[in-house]
């Protein structure tokens, strides 16, 4: 019988220099590592390099630190080098009330469509458990009254720690992280915001849009950093609106962006095609 090949995801971002690709490429050839997908990119202005590869063995799988030392070797002394194996990784969700993006991440995770399975969803309200029961998922649930925010927040993180995930994910997750919070989880906390950011950050967006009288409303999937609204994007779309739409109709078209939003950040967080760069992404999808 045939097993299946095993395939690596094999990453670098360093400073730009000749010769990266071939330097690269002669490694993954000398371990007979076949490349069945790559990109790379160099932003110019900053001279640095981007390289993403899939990889697959033809016989026996390289060493995951193997393949990691014998690319650092090639290589730029501040590069950094990945080597990921394609699984579904374990990730989180906090939500508060609304449904509709914790409904999608769980749909495509029951189809199969979603690049990680959801461990658990932890929210703030309890609303929502019947939905996330449905699907089999563990649901907890971590009320906020009556209890200060450092009391609250540290239940929460109890919550989340329990299922040691590789993700967080907030999916309309209506409170504000603490810096000490963000840390636990560095680069690895994924928000929506109900906005084409950095236009009308904080909160009511959608009330601020229809008071400037915009004629496009979006959404804004980001990391999480302790500055508001303001971390790394990764994915942004937009849907028209007019002066007709109330603040209402404009939230409404404004949920289904998001939810899609969403789930296309991280489906592409998950499958490692997301480089963080300073205060901005290289996103190779």
């Amino acid at each position: 019988m045939t097993l299946p090949a095993v395939r690596e995801i094999v990453l670098v971002d360093c400073p730009d220099d000749v010769g990266l690709i071939h330097r690269i490429t002669g490694v993954l050839q000398d371990r007979r590592l076949n490349i069945e997908s790559n990109h790379e990119f160099v932003d110019a202005s900053a001279r640095h390099f981007f390289f993403r590869a899939e990889v697959a063995a033809a016989a026996t799988p390289v060493p995951a630190s193997e393949l990691r030392a014998a690319l650092a070797g090639v290589l730029p002394a501040t590069a950094r080098v990945r080597v990921t194996r394609e699984e579904r990784r374990p990730i989180v969700v906090c939500a508060t009330r609304e449904p509709h993006c914790l409904g999608e991440l769980l749909l495509l995770d029951a189809v199969g469509e979603l690049p990680g399975r959801i461990v658990a969803v932890v929210a703030n309200h309890d609303d929502l458990r019947g939905l996330v029961e449905r699907f089999g998922v563990p649901f907890h649930h971590v009320p906020h009254e009556h209890r200060t925010r450092a009391e609250h927040e540290r239940a929460l993180l109890a919550a989340i720690d329990a299922h040691e995930p590789e993700y967080v994910v907030l999916a309309r997750y209506m409170r504000v992280l603490s810096a000490e919070a963000i840390s636990r989880y560095p680069d690895r906390i994924v928000n929506i915001h109900h906005s084409f950011l950095p236009a009308f950050a904080g909160a009511s967006p959608y009330r601020q849009a229809f008071t400037r009288g915009v004629k496009l409303i979006g959404a804004t999937a980001h990391f999480v950093t302790e500055e508001l609204d303001a971390g790394p994007i990764i994915a942004q779309d937009v849907t028209s609106v007019d002066h007709s739409d109330t603040p209402e109709r404009m939230a409404q078209a404004g949920r289904d962006v998001e939810k899609l939003v969403l789930a296309r950040a991280v489906r592409l967080v998950l499958e490692e095609r997301v480089f963080l760069h300073g205060k901005r992404t290289v996103v190779f999808d």
